[in-house]
C-alpha cells in the first residue's frame, strides 16, 4: 500500500516527544546537509532541541561555503555527547554506509540510495529518488511549511547536485520538487555556491592527473596518488566526463590508508554501481547509481591482490578489473 505524504509525515512524528533531545547524523555533503535542515524545521517547537552533528570532515570547498552561506549550525560528533541526547536520526545515509551511524541507533531514517535492509521505528527509503532533499520537500508541503530562503536554497542546491542538473537518476518528483523550491530559493547564493568548487591547492591533482591519464576506448582512468580529501576524485572524475570522447570516468586516490575509486559514467550503458560492486565489492565496500559509484579498499585488504605502493601496477590492476567487468553489466 502506497502511503499518502500526509501520513508518511504523521509516522515521521511518532516517535518523537515534546521533551526529547534530537540528534540527526549526517555524512556531510549538499543533499545531508539540507535534509537536516529540513528535518530540523519540520520539528521546530515539537521536541525541546535538534542537533546536526557531521561525522565526516566538511572540507570540499562549495560544500563550505554552503555551511557558511545558509548559516547551518553544525556540531562535529568528537564535539557531541552521546548521553545528551535521546533520540536518534540519520538522514541520506543509513547505519550500515559508516561504522560511526552504528554506534547511534537510529529512530528515524530517511535516505534515497539503495535500501540495505536496515530497520528503525521509522524508516523512509526511496531509492529511485534523485535526491534526499526531494523526500525532505514532500514533507514540508505535506505539513504545510514554507520554508525560508535559506532552507529553500539548500534543498534546491541539494537536488541540483545530486541529480546533476537532472542528468542523473530523477522522477517526475524530483522535478515538482525542484520547481516548488525554485520560487523561494536565493539563486544568488546558489551562484555563490557553485562557484566555490576549488581551491588552489586542488589544482595539482588535475596536473597529475593529466600526465597520468589513461584513456581505453571511451574510458578515462587516472590514479591520483596520496590525496588531501577523497572528494577531489569526485571533483576530476566529473571534469573527466566533460570530454565529448569519455563515456565512463574512474578516478582513484589514496586517503586515510585506504583506496578511494570514484566511477562517473553517462548514464546510457552500464550501471556504474552494479560495476563497482562487482570489480571491487569482494575486498572493500562499493557500490552507487547507474552514473555515479564508489568503493573504497583498505590497504590490508588491497596489499593481498597487488603492489599499492607501486603507482602503474595499481593504476593497471584497476583498469583491468574495471574493464573485465564493465564488459559484462
Amino acid at each position: 500500500m502506497t502511503l499518502s505524504a500526509v501520513e508518511k509525515l504523521r509516522r515521521f512524528y511518532d516517535p518523537f516527544e515534546g521533551e526529547d533531545n534530537v540528534l540527526i547524523l549526517i555524512n556531510a555533503d549538499p543533499d545531508a546537509i539540507a535534509s537536516a535542515m529540513a528535518v530540523k524545521r519540520l520539528l521546530w517547537r515539537k521536541v525541546s532541541s535538534v542537533t546536526i552533528s557531521n561525522i565526516n570532515i566538511i572540507k570540499r570547498p562549495d560544500n563550505i561555503a554552503m555551511v557558511r552561506l545558509l548559516g547551518v549550525d553544525l556540531v562535529p560528533l568528537k564535539d557531541i555527547v552521546k548521553d545528551s541526547f535521546n533520540r536518534f536520526v540519520i538522514v541520506d545515509s543509513q547505519p550500515n554506509h559508516n561504522e560511526v551511524f552504528t554506534e547511534y541507533p537510529p529512530h528515524v531514517i530517511i535516505d534515497h540510495h539503495p535500501d540495505t535492509g536496515v530497520s528503525a521505528p521509522f524508516v523512509d527509503i526511496r531509492p529511485k529518488y534523485g535526491a534526499t532533499a526531494t523526500i525532505m520537500t514532500e514533507y514540508l508541503r505535506a505539513a504545510k511549511i514554507k520554508p525560508s530562503s535559506k532552507l529553500a536554497t539548500g534543498l534546491f542546491y541539494a537536488i541540483k547536485t545530486d541529480t546533476d542538473n537532472f542528468v542523473r537518476q530523477t522522477l517526475i518528483e524530483d522535478v515538482r520538487a525542484f520547481q516548488f523550491l525554485y520560487r523561494h530559493s536565493n539563486l544568488h547564493l546558489i551562484n555563490k555556491i557553485e562557484q566555490s568548487e576549488l581551491t588552489i591547492d586542488f589544482l595539482k591533482y588535475f596536473k597529475i592527473a593529466l600526465d597520468n591519464k589513461r584513456v581505453r576506448k571511451g574510458h578515462m582512468f587516472a590514479y591520483l596518488g596520496p590525496v588531501v580529501n577523497p572528494d577531489i576524485c569526485v571533483i576530476i572524475a566529473d571534469f573527466f566526463m566533460k570530454i565529448s570522447s569519455v563515456n565512463w570516468s574512474i578516478v582513484s586516490g589514496v586517503y586515510s590508508k585506504k583506496l578511494i575509486i570514484v566511477f562517473r559514467n553517462d548514464g546510457l550503458r552500464k550501471h556504474a554501481g552494479k560495476v563497482a560492486k562487482l570489480s571491487f565489492g569482494q575486498i572493500g565496500s562499493a557500490g552507487g547509481h547507474k552514473s555515479m559509484a564508489r568503493a573504497e579498499i583498505p590497504f590490508e585488504a588491497l596489499k593481498e591482490v597487488v603492489d599499492y605502493k607501486h603507482d602503474k601496477k595499481l593504476l593497471r590492476w584497476i583498469i583491468n578489473k574495471v574493464e573485465k567487468k564493465a564488459g559484462k553489466k
